[in-house]
C-alpha cells in the first residue's frame, strides 16, 4: 500500500507499466467535473471508476482485495477513512472472479484518512476497506491491470 500527494504520482510510475498512462489522466482531467460512471482507457485492462459513495461507518465498510488489478483511490468530494490489512493475515474467502475481488468479515487492522489531493494505492497484497465517510464522498478508483 501506498498513501501520498497527488503531486508525487510520477514516483511511482516504474511500478507498473499502466501507471504512466493513468496518471497522465489523473493530472490531465478535470476530475471533479467527471460524473458517476466508467471510463475504459484500455479494455480490460486500465479502468476509471467515478463513485459516489453512501455515508459508511467503519462498522459497515468490508475488507476486500483483488488478485488482478491495483486500486488507485483518489478522493474529490472529501475526506475518506480506508481500514488496511496486510492480505497474508486475512482468512480464505471465495473469490469472484467476475469482479475480481474477494470480501472479507471482520475489522481492519489499521485505519488512515485521506484527504482531496491525496491517493492510495492497493496492491493485491494489501486488503482495504474503503468508503468509510459520515456524508459520503466522490471519488476516483482507476482499476490497473497487474
Amino acid at each position: 500500500m501506498v498513501i501520498d500527494s497527488l503531486q508525487f504520482l510520477n514516483d511511482y510510475a516504474s511500478l507498473n507499466p499502466l501507471f504512466p498512462r493513468a496518471f497522465e489522466f489523473l493530472r490531465t482531467t478535470d476530475l471533479q467535473s467527471l460524473e458517476p460512471g466508467k471510463i475504459i482507457l484500455e479494455p480490460g485492462r486500465l479502468i476509471v471508476n467515478i463513485a459516489q459513495t453512501a455515508p459508511k461507518s467503519s462498522d459497515e465498510a468490508r475488507l476486500e482485495t483483488h488478485r488482478d488489478f491495483i486500486d488507485i483511490q483518489v478522493p474529490l468530494s472529501g475526506c475518506e477513512t480506508m481500514g488496511y490489512t496486510a492480505a497474508d493475515r486475512l482468512p480464505a474467502a471465495p473469490y469472484d472472479a467476475d469482479n475480481d475481488i474477494s470480501f472479507f468479515p471482520g475489522a481492519a487492522d489499521a485505519y488512515f484518512t485521506l484527504r482531496p489531493g491525496q491517493f492510495a494505492l492497493f496492491f493485491p497484497s494489501d486488503g482495504h476497506a474503503p468508503g468509510i465517510s459520515p456524508e459520503g464522498v466522490k471519488k476516483i478508483i482507476v482499476k490497473v491491470h497487474i
